[in-house]
């Protein structure tokens, strides 16, 4: 089982590189490009979303692995030795986990940026699309984290009402049907969401750099054969 899931988050994982190259792009010009411009734009950005998707998981790997055993095994050990409150244990340890969230919702924000700036200005240095993006979300604090928080709260709005509706294991009849169809509601709104963060950042991205529906690279088009572009030559 373990193996099958991980097998599947990787499968996830690769999907959505390939296709959010082509989803920033589509939400970037705010007009519709077609299936083939939609694909010519995945495909444009695939191998420089794969790049920066190396970063984000050693990234990751630090944050979880690295970073969380240091807090929770080494640092709250440290601190805690000589107390003797255990109220004050845990609220040594809820203050850990507020800082451990900041660190991690900073650098979902900073990823988002990322690949923004990669597909917006056309980057072809991630390391270039990554510094850039530092350099806006530090110049704009305020407002970047603001709007990331109240997707955030949309997201976690999601999974409250999930939690509150969603059936419990073992129905039968109506009841199964009823949970297979809230199942597929939650997973469209999981998407939705997923596209409001990147839709509402693009949107903020361009209005601070740019201006809407702007987006460095030429409108993707499906290759047309070498007797039409001699005719449209």
């Amino acid at each position: 089982p373990r193996g099958a899931i991980a097998t599947l988050v990787v499968v996830y994982v690769l999907i959505w590189a390939f296709l959010v190259g082509g989803v920033i792009d589509r939400l970037a010009r705010q007009r519709p490009l077609r299936g083939a411009g939609f694909f010519s734009a995945c495909g444009h950005h695939v191998f420089r979303i794969a790049r920066l998707g190396v970063v984000v998981a050693f990234v990751y790997w630090l944050l979880f692995d690295v970073v969380h055993r240091w807090l929770f095994d080494d640092l709250i050990g440290l601190l805690t030795r000589d107390l003797t409150v255990e109220r004050n244990a845990f609220l040594l340890r809820m203050v850990l986990y507020a800082v451990f969230m900041v660190l991690v919702i900073g650098v979902n924000l900073l990823f988002d940026y990322t690949k923004i700036r990669v597909v917006v200005e056309d980057r072809r240095s991630v390391l270039g699309a990554l510094l850039g993006a530092w350099r806006f979300v530090r110049r704009r604090p305020g407002a970047t984290v603001g709007l990331y928080l109240v997707n955030g709260a949309l997201f976690v709005a999601v999974l409250g009402a999930y939690a509150v509706v969603a059936p419990g294991v073992g129905s039968a009849g109506i009841d199964m049907w009823t949970g297979f169809l809230t199942g597929q509601a939650y997973i469209a709104a999981r998407v939705f969401t997923k596209l409001l963060f990147y839709a509402s950042e693009t949107a903020y991205f361009q209005s601070q750099l740019a201006h809407a529906a702007y987006v460095a690279a030429p409108e993707p088009r499906w290759p047309d054969s070498p007797a039409v572009e001699a005719i449209g030559r």
